[in-house]
């Protein structure tokens, strides 16, 4: 247990998402997500829970009751170790029952405070995640081939370029979907930096509210405009896992 974990924060952030081609569709919307150590995640007042809360089953594969378990398990499989280091998430919580959280990023340190690299697990709209490990460079920048459907309107080919800077007084991630001979796809969130408070988790509720169907909502809508404007659906492979 790390007794030293900071208290959780939460982020009033914009997703900006841009496409280029075949054709341009751009797009930003409001949300929040909250930011936590590990060791130390947000616990809502009884009678407000219902609309903020964590299970360790949507995130990660492995069997742990507890995500510090499965961020373990990921890595294991990867050959890292953090036994004795501090595990950051910025994720979506559930509400009223349903959970969507298209990004969610937590960063692994070593017992000696060295960031020894970062999970970027993507979710997409059938229930299904997967898990990229990256090693970010000093700018918090990294590469990883693509390996999961997430759009119907884009293929599994190309590679990310993914930049994950720990948020701070701010938050600023931005992904690039790169594939030969066509712009990039690129995908961003910013915020500010809020305290934990009755007031703030009540303004945030206003801001997007119940944020996960919500988001689930907005990600459906833009993708019948694409189809609307002709863009060909790739059919989706049928072997991923799912959340239920």
């Amino acid at each position: 247990m790390n007794t030293t974990a900071a208290p959780p924060h939460l982020y009033f952030t914009r997703i900006h998402h841009v496409r280029n081609a075949p054709v341009r569709h751009e797009f930003e919307y409001r949300g929040y997500s909250w930011f936590f150590d590990l060791d130390c995640p947000p616990r809502l007042p009884i009678p407000m829970r219902p609309f903020g809360y964590f299970r360790a089953e949507d995130h990660l594969e492995g069997p742990g009751t507890d995500l510090r378990t499965r961020v373990d398990d990921v890595l294991a499989d990867h050959g890292i170790d953090c036994a004795g280091g501090r595990v950051t998430a910025l994720m979506g919580a559930r509400a009223l029952g349903y959970v969507f959280d298209p990004l969610t990023v937590f960063w692994c340190y070593g017992p000696d405070q060295r960031l020894r690299c970062v999970i970027a697990e993507v979710h997409n709209t059938y229930g299904e995640r997967h898990a990229y490990v990256l090693n970010p460079d000093e700018h918090g920048r990294a590469e990883v081939d693509k390996q999961f459907y997430v759009s119907p309107f884009n293929r599994v080919e190309g590679h990310y370029a993914v930049w994950t800077p720990e948020p701070a007084e701010t938050l600023s991630l931005r992904i690039a979907l790169l594939r030969d001979e066509q712009p990039p796809f690129v995908a961003s969130v910013r915020g500010d930096r809020m305290p934990v408070t009755t007031g703030t988790v009540l303004r945030a509720h206003l801001r997007t509210p119940l944020s996960p169907w919500l988001t689930a909502a907005r990600i459906r809508r833009h993708g019948i405009a694409l189809w609307a404007r002709g863009l060909p659906v790739v059919p989706r492979p049928t072997n991923r896992r799912t959340v239920s």
